[in-house]
């Protein structure tokens, strides 16, 4: 397992990273219901992984219900007393609660939501505390200034965000240097193959300024682990069968080109389409770790071995290519004239 610093940060961390969203099985008021695996497969695997050198793990309060996910991680945590081989990362920002103040990045709720999930995960201190989507309704000198303050108190040891746009992170990042506040060190971001968005503004930005990626659902929800063909419908039990909307939206002549490219190049490599997938992240600018999730043993152990998977320039290039989508304004125009953007 190769292990990077986290953006600017003397943060060393995996360069795969476990996603928890799948942890505990969710009831059937939870976006989550049946996609999860139960908590005796969920401490498994997280075993199987902190043994493979995946030291890094990503959660959110969110995820389940009432902290599910949160929940089955701490109390892997009291049971194993391997808190500290971990660096643990969660979210805050949507919903948990009724009321006005029930959702938000305010002061008034990050104090609430910070000692909410340190009790779920039964442990004195967070390693990376994330907003999990920018606060329009707050300013972002008030979120920064409660996050510095839990810093300084030592509940939280670096700080990120997750969906941010590019304008907001780079206001929080000069607004972090102009007033002397803890300065994020990692953006979280859909990022795959067939999610390329960010590549415009986002990337730039965080390489410009020190922010390690951290790509979130790089395999597109599943659509790049290979198993769906045009026309038929998904594999029973997978997340695109019931996310028919996702899968939809996915259903595009580029999409299908890019996993005809990713099928080749697994067939060369001899590898699967998901581990090339993941390997292709890997060696994008700025990428730190991928955020993959997991809800068998099984599908561990193939997406472990992104890590050690070395992909050709004419691999990376097919790749590419393959999903490629046309520029926009002012892009394209800029590119054209200078030959880069």
């Amino acid at each position: 397992m190769e292990y990077r610093n986290l953006g600017r940060s003397g943060l060393s961390v995996s360069t795969l990273c476990l996603g928890t969203m799948t942890f505990g099985e969710a009831d059937e008021n939870s976006f989550m219901h049946k996609v999860g695996c139960d908590e005796d497969t969920s401490f498994r695997i997280m075993n199987l992984a902190l043994e493979a050198g995946v030291n890094f793990w990503d959660t959110a309060d969110v995820y389940g219900q009432d902290g599910l996910s949160e929940r089955v991680i701490g109390k892997w945590f009291a049971e194993t007393k391997r808190r500290d081989e971990v660096v643990l990362a969660t979210k805050f920002r949507f919903r948990m609660s009724k009321g006005a103040n029930g959702t938000g990045a305010s002061r008034r709720r990050i104090v609430r939501c910070v000692d909410d999930s340190l009790r779920r995960l039964q442990t004195d201190r967070i390693d990376l505390y994330q907003i999990h989507m920018q606060d329009s309704d707050t300013p972002e000198e008030e979120t920064l200034r409660a996050l510095d303050d839990l810093v300084r108190a030592g509940k939280v040891l670096y700080i990120g965000c997750s969906n941010y746009a590019a304008y907001r992170l780079v206001e929080s990042v000069f607004t972090s240097e102009a007033k002397n506040l803890e300065r994020f060190v990692s953006l979280q971001a859909q990022y795959s193959l067939i999610v390329r968005d960010l590549e415009l503004e986002l990337v730039p930005a965080c390489v410009r300024h020190g922010l390690g990626i951290l790509p979130w659902s790089p395999l597109g929800g599943g659509f790049l682990s290979g198993k769906l063909e045009r026309g038929a419908p998904p594999p029973p039990g997978t997340r695109l069968e019931k996310w028919k909307e996702r899968l939809a939206a996915f259903d595009t002549d580029r999409n299908w080109r890019t996993i005809a490219a990713v099928r080749a190049v697994a067939s060369e490599l001899g590898a699967s389409p998901s581990q090339v997938a993941l390997a292709w992240l890997l060696h994008k600018p700025g990428v730190t770790s991928c955020i993959f999730g997991a809800r068998t043993e099984d599908q561990l152990r193939d997406n472990l071995k992104a890590a050690d998977l070395e992909l050709s320039s004419e691999q990376l290039k097919t790749l590419d290519d393959a999903s490629s989508a046309p520029l926009p304004y002012p892009y394209a125009m800029i590119r054209n004239i200078q030959g880069r953007w």
